[in-house]
């Protein structure tokens, strides 16, 4: 319990730390690794077993050679892939508020910096030193935010291409 209290006090320094735009950035974050994990779930779990359906619903089909017959195993083919890559614009577009929010950090930083620099002058540079930290952690921890998301999009594509040909290949073998 002790170990969780020290971790929740990290979190709330960091916070402080980098301003309120933090908040948003760690909304962002969770809603985008929440649809993350959720692809990697169906990709895994579901996926298999849809697959296995399709390509019995194919196999059990007595006409798999003419052109409607094609038509149908292009349709059943687009549907699973379409399943596999749902949700993937969201998680591209959450990726790409992550930075954004941190420049809004940024912007929200240096206009303390600046209201610090109009009060007491350029001279006491511990006052603005604040000012500096909520510029550029939210900065930095948008950045860090979009390129974990951004690997991992990237990954969750190339399965759902890589699984959308494994279906056609086994429809077409069969």
């Amino acid at each position: 319990m002790v170990a969780l209290s020290g971790f929740f006090e990290t979190i709330r320094g960091f916070i402080e730390l980098g301003g309120d735009v933090l908040w948003a950035i760690m909304l962002v974050l969770f809603m985008m690794w929440f649809c993350i994990i959720e692809r990697y779930w169906y990709m895994y779990r579901v996926h298999p077993g849809r697959r296995k359906q399709i390509v019995g619903d194919w196999e059990s089909r007595s006409d798999t050679t003419s052109w409607y017959a094609k038509r149908v195993r292009d349709e059943m083919v687009s549907i699973a892939h379409q399943a596999l890559i749902r949700n993937m614009h969201t998680i591209k577009t959450l990726i790409a508020i992550c930075p954004l929010l941190g420049l809004l950090g940024t912007v929200t930083g240096m206009v303390g910096v600046f209201d610090v620099m109009a009060f007491a002058g350029t001279g006491n540079a511990r006052a603005m030193a604040a000012g500096v930290s909520k510029a550029t952690v939210p900065t930095f921890a948008g950045m860090v935010a979009a390129l974990t998301g951004l690997f991992f999009s990237t990954h969750l594509e190339h399965r759902a291409d890589v699984e959308t040909e494994r279906l056609e290949d086994m429809m077409y073998h069969h």
